[in-house]
């Protein structure tokens, strides 16, 4: 099957493991268990709960954000145990396009790598977007003040660029090109920074909580906790980004379930706790205008001092996820170009580094052009439909390899298969449908451009065809 030139055809798992471990092809292997723990933790743990939690009270759930966050939670957990088993079957680069690659074949595989470029980029962009408040915010507290023109998107408030956007992608790059060693010991610190901030939250904010606030519950009625859940699921795309890792772990069966399923346990716990203590020291929809909520609420109650080593952490928090998340967007770029599906320019490894340098700097100019011109609003719109699809591939590919290759060696296996897998489908496609229109239309446009350059190009030069 694998050599027609059926659009569907699929690679051997032997073929991608040999692919991944030949001298071209190969990326260097540096992480651990607690590096990818770190990753996730890095990846997840930053605009959910620093910029996000405020938009999706305010708009979507009100004090019942907490339940949101345990429908994604509960969605994510299904859909983590299924990319924990695919992940050490196929411990190479790609994650969800890789797996729907051997899965389910070559277009659907295409599908999902094409969305997820988009998905990873609009994310870097709207994390940058929050970065840029809360270095502003900084900044004023302390006497300077960015002319309003320079610190917002084109059309916002007199705004023309946001230049504090623009200098943060900067140094993200230049540490992804540097290598992954480096970029995961910054993300490291910057993770138990921002944990640290996270509990000071918790412990300074819990006193103030007065439960009149969490009155009426439902203001947007139940189906605003779904429609906040699809919002807000935005924040837990981080273990997608440890299973892009994967051909960069050194011991990949042991290291990547611990390392999914550890952060994504962590994360959910913490988001429950900061979104229930928010909505109950303020009302929900005071956090409307807001796009530093965290920080908002500290200065609200009085304490200035905690409001601004909150806006410090979230800083360390943000820029730890545009580090995890830009890394995760390279390295999908890297394997879609390394399949021959996009030039073959983007797969180039630099001989000094053991990096993707060409695909690095192409998703970092991408997200700097949406996130210097473009509102934050829009941008987190345009985000989740891909990270959803994704789950619903690597759900399927769990099944459809259980029955077409059971022989293979499964040292990590997803419980409750068919029915794990099966749930995680259901709950990713309620999402799905909860998400706004707009996010299903630029979705729609985006897979026509993919379909487009998939038919033109990506099927001609696929290495499949020299199968």
């Amino acid at each position: 099957m694998g050599k027609s030139n059926s659009i569907f055809r699929t690679k051997s798992i032997e073929e991608l493991l040999n692919n991944s471990k030949s001298e071209k092809g190969g990326l260097k292997k540096s992480l651990g268990a607690f590096e990818l723990t770190m990753m996730g933790i890095g990846a997840v743990i930053g605009t959910g709960i620093f910029v996000l939690t405020g938009v999706a009270a305010a708009n979507y759930a009100g004090p019942a954000l907490v339940l949101s966050f345990i429908v994604s939670g509960m969605t994510c957990a299904f859909a983590a145990l299924c990319y924990a088993e695919l992940s050490v079957m196929m411990p190479v680069a790609g994650s969800a396009y890789t797996y729907g690659y051997v899965g389910l074949g070559e277009i659907w595989a295409w599908i999902i790598g094409w969305d997820l470029i988009l998905e990873y980029t609009v994310t870097v962009a709207t994390v940058t977007v929050g970065w840029s408040a809360y270095v502003v915010q900084i900044l004023q507290a302390i006497g300077i003040n960015i002319p309003a023109a320079f610190s917002n998107p084109l059309g916002l408030n007199g705004g023309i660029i946001n230049l504090p956007c623009i200098f943060i992608l900067a140094i993200i790059i230049a540490f992804l090109i540097k290598g992954v060693s480096q970029s995961a010991k910054l993300n490291d610190v910057l993770v138990i920074i921002k944990l640290g901030v996270v509990i000071l939250f918790i412990v300074l904010a819990s006193g103030h909580i007065k439960p009149i606030n969490w009155h009426p519950f439902f203001p947007y009625g139940v189906n605003g906790v779904f429609k906040g859940a699809a919002i807000i699921f935005f924040a837990y795309v981080g273990f997608d980004a440890i299973a892009t890792a994967a051909e960069e772990v050194k011991n990949p069966q042991k290291d990547l379930p611990i390392g999914i399923i550890c952060s994504l346990l962590i994360c959910t716990l913490l988001y429950i706790l900061v979104s229930g203590i928010l909505t109950g020291v303020l009302p929900y929809y005071v956090y409307k205008n807001t796009a530093a909520p965290v920080a908002f609420a500290l200065q609200k109650i009085g304490i200035s001092w905690g409001s601004a080593l909150v806006s410090v952490g979230a800083l360390c928090g943000l820029t730890s996820v545009l580090l995890v998340m830009c890394f995760g967007g390279t390295r999908i770029l890297f394997s879609l170009s390394r399949d021959g599906l996009l030039p073959k320019i983007f797969s180039d490894i630099n001989p000094k580094y053991g990096t993707p340098v060409k695909s690095t700097i192409l998703i970092g100019i991408v997200a700097m052009v949406l996130s210097g011109f473009l509102q934050v609003g829009r941008l987190a719109e345009m985000t989740n439909i891909g990270t959803l699809i994704a789950f619903i591939i690597v759900s399927l590919s769990v099944i459809i390899l259980r029955k077409k290759r059971p022989d293979l060696e499964r040292k990590f296996k997803c419980p409750g298969v068919p029915v794990t897998p099966i749930i995680a489908v259901v709950f990713c496609s309620i999402l799905v449908f909860s998400l706004p229109t707009f996010t299903k239309i630029v979705f729609v446009i985006w897979l026509g451009i993919g379909f487009s350059i998939y038919f033109i190009y990506g099927r001609k030069h696929s290495t499949m065809n020299n199968g």
